[in-house]
């Protein structure tokens, strides 16, 4: 990567009016946060995603799912935005229209100050009963609960993370709006991801396909790579403050 291709991906960004911000699981482990697919520390090498990450695996054993969540979103909550997530954050005062579509499910971006956030693979502040007929709610609303796992205080259903697990459909209403965001961008930001997770993956080659300009940022290149119009190689955390300098310098009167 050199400082021509920061300036181009600059370029692309100061003429876009409308941009989206693609993120995956790699901004968030430079938080700290373990992947679930890192062939070395990811979660799936040490837990069966088949017990821990579906429907069936809950209801087989949901007092030790529970408790795995509970362990895992603890280790997460102590995590704070990195300078990647603060810089992706510092779009929003330099162009007119940025939204960022993320699959983590940790509230980093918005932590850091992203205030329009699709997320489509749920949230682990968020919480629904076992079969969503009832959901939004927090953990304040069943902390009066002795059981593990909580019920429900709608239906008495056990309660679940409201997390999009195998087997599960995404959101509607969040992957329609990120479909038709990506499909009427003038540029994507494209920060973390292996490119692989489908459905989620498919937004960032809607965007090349309506004829975005598309800038990925990764450290090896991913199955996007390829087809994004700009590729950085570098961790988030450095490229991407580094190429909101590049624009703010643009942007911003000398």
């Amino acid at each position: 990567m050199t400082q021509n291709s920061i300036e181009a991906a600059a370029r692309a960004l100061a003429r876009a009016r409308n941009v989206v911000v693609f993120t995956g699981s790699g901004v968030s482990r430079e938080s700290g946060i373990a992947t679930f697919r890192d062939p070395e520390e990811g979660v799936w090498r040490k837990y069966d995603p088949m017990e821990m990450a579906t429907l069936e695996g809950y209801v087989r054993d949901p007092s030790f799912v529970w408790a795995w969540y509970e362990h895992r979103f603890g280790i997460v909550a102590g995590a704070e935005p990195n300078p990647g997530h603060r810089a992706i954050a510092d779009l929003e005062g330099l162009l007119p229209g940025v939204t960022v579509i993320t699959q983590n499910i940790d509230g980093l971006h918005q932590r850091a100050g992203s205030t329009d956030v699709i997320e489509l693979h749920g949230t682990m502040h968020r919480f629904a009963c076992l079969h969503r007929k009832h959901g939004g709610f927090t953990r304040d609303d069943f902390a009066h609960q002795e059981e593990r796992p909580p019920r429900c205080p709608v239906c008495g259903e056990l309660i679940r993370p409201d997390v999009v697990w195998f087997g599960e459909a995404l959101p509607h209403e969040e992957l329609d709006r990120g479909q038709r965001l990506s499909a009427a961008c003038d540029a994507m930001l494209v920060v973390g991801t292996s490119g692989i997770v489908f459905p989620a993956a498919a937004l960032p080659l809607q965007a090349v396909h309506s004829g975005a300009v598309v800038v990925d940022v990764n450290p090896e290149p991913s199955a996007l790579s390829s087809q994004a119009t700009i590729f950085l190689k570098g961790r988030g955390g450095d490229i991407v403050p580094r190429l909101v300098d590049e624009l703010r310098d643009r942007l911003e009167p000398s």
